[in-house]
């Protein structure tokens, strides 16, 4: 009997007095959303940056859609986001990042309130070709006290402006970071989600010291 009794394990396979192995793993998580107009790239930056096989709720564009989905400057576009993208991101420092897209269509806005809850920030893609779209995001987030910062993303063959004349055109707040980025690159991408995790980290710390909710 006492054999079978010094030979008694856990459920998990541990002796008795044995500690439990840490788990290996982020020690933080944090909500990211990737915003924007129709066809600005949201679904390519999660693709790109995404360590895991990011999920996607897209779905061809179709005759009927023409009338309320504006093709221009994206002509070749054929699918649209009709729920979110998600992926995720680990850094070596134990923060990993979920990142979930929101869709661009008015149509689809119902959705927002929902992606939005819990989140620690935004990144808001733009496209100079048509930068009036990512006029509702930034106000969606402003108007909420959400931090967020404007990623411009550089397609190839068209101007890039200079940050401060982005800022001036969408007349966002001094201190609101403006990036330049290629949301097909792994490293572009990367470095806009360090900006937003540091702008946010910044808006917190300052609301924590005056009182602010």
């Amino acid at each position: 009997m006492d054999s079978v009794h010094s030979d008694q394990r856990h459920p998990d396979g541990r002796h008795p007095g044995e500690r439990r192995p840490e788990r290996p793993g982020p020690y933080l998580s944090l909500k990211i959303l990737v915003a924007g107009g129709f066809g600005v790239g949201k679904t390519t930056f999660v693709g790109s940056v995404s360590e895991i096989r990011p999920l996607r709720t897209e779905e061809q564009l179709t005759e009927a859609g023409r009338p309320v989905d504006d093709l221009e400057g994206v002509e070749r576009k054929t699918t649209t986001t009709v729920a979110m993208d998600f992926g995720r991101i680990t850094f070596r420092d134990g923060l990993a990042l979920y990142l979930f897209g929101t869709p661009g269509q008015d149509r689809f806005w119902f959705l927002w309130d929902e992606l939005v809850s819990g989140a620690l920030g935004a990144a808001v893609l733009a496209d100079t070709r048509r930068l009036e779209d990512c006029f509702p995001a930034v106000d969606y987030f402003e108007r909420r006290g959400i931090p967020f910062i404007v990623a411009v993303n550089c397609f190839a063959g068209f101007h890039t402006y200079p940050a401060d004349e982005v800022r001036s055109a969408l007349d966002l707040d001094p201190g609101t970071p403006v990036v330049m980025c290629d949301a097909r690159e792994q490293g572009s991408a990367k470095e806009v989600l360090i900006a937003l995790v540091e702008h946010a980290r910044n808006i917190y710390s300052a609301r924590q010291e005056d009182g602010s909710p």
